[in-house]
């Protein structure tokens, strides 16, 4: 669908343009590249309305960037910004519509995830539902909710995806433990220093019907984490301009 889209834009730009016949000098790739990153912007978010199922009048999109630039646009700014407000309130519905749909479609699908995995050897299900895994039980100190802890870990939702990895990066992750998600604050506090375990956590002990960013609504998390230092209440004093965010906690 995007590449259609993009594909449009890039049709009727040539179709009402007379551009020059290649980059030449550094005015002109400089002046390209204006271009470039409007009509980037303008079909990154035709795209998303599209998808959500509001349309859009292609020809007009292009007649009304192309009056603009020179002067001539028919609507005043006033106009304009009315009837952009109106389409941002429709597309507003559509979205909550669709993150609704997704919400309960996700809920249902979850269900049946967390209790098919409740039945696994070696899952033990805690009283707020939290699923977890021992993988390597360390030997070290435990960690409270005031201190701050080292982690290495991949996270992915229940259809496998990962949407974050601190092996990816090579860099560990370092937070105050009361700032996370409650399901992984919980979880963590399970671990002594030096063990590994797998956490399957409930939607609403992470983000619940929100979502976040690449977390869709009412979505269950699993993690597999390290966790690699504990530093007791007050250490975090000493660390300076360090990010101590980690993933925060929704519900706070």
């Amino acid at each position: 669908m995007k590449k259609i889209v993009l594909c449009a834009c890039a049709a009727l730009l040539a179709g009402s343009t007379a551009f020059a016949a290649g980059l030449q000098t550094q005015q002109d790739k400089e002046s390209y590249s204006m271009g470039a990153s409007v009509g980037n912007y303008l079909s990154d978010q035709i795209f998303k309305q599209t998808e959500l199922g509001a349309p859009v009048n292609m020809d007009l999109v292009v007649q009304g960037f192309e009056e603009a630039l020179r002067g001539k646009s028919q609507l005043n700014d006033d106009d304009v910004l009315k009837f952009l407000n109106t389409r941002a309130e429709g597309l507003n519905k559509l979205y909550e519509a669709h993150k609704k749909k997704i919400a309960a479609e996700n809920s249902a699908k979850a269900k049946d995830f967390l209790a098919k995995n409740a039945k696994k050897k070696g899952v033990v299900v805690t009283k707020s539902g939290l699923q977890y895994e021992v993988l390597k039980k360390g030997t070290g100190p435990q960690a409270k909710t005031e201190d701050v802890v080292t982690v290495n870990y991949v996270g992915s939702l229940m259809d496998g995806t990962v949407f974050e990895s601190t092996y990816e990066t090579k860099q560990p992750a370092k937070f105050v433990l009361m700032t996370i998600i409650p399901g992984l604050e919980e979880g963590i506090r399970l671990m002594p220093q030096g063990s590994r375990y797998r956490f399957t956590i409930p939607a609403n002990l992470a983000y619940g019907a929100d979502g976040a960013g690449q977390i869709p609504p009412e979505s269950p998390l699993v993690f597999e984490l390290e966790l690699v230092k504990v530093d007791k209440v007050g250490a975090h004093q000493n660390f300076g301009g360090a990010n101590l965010e980690g993933m925060k906690n929704p519900h706070q």
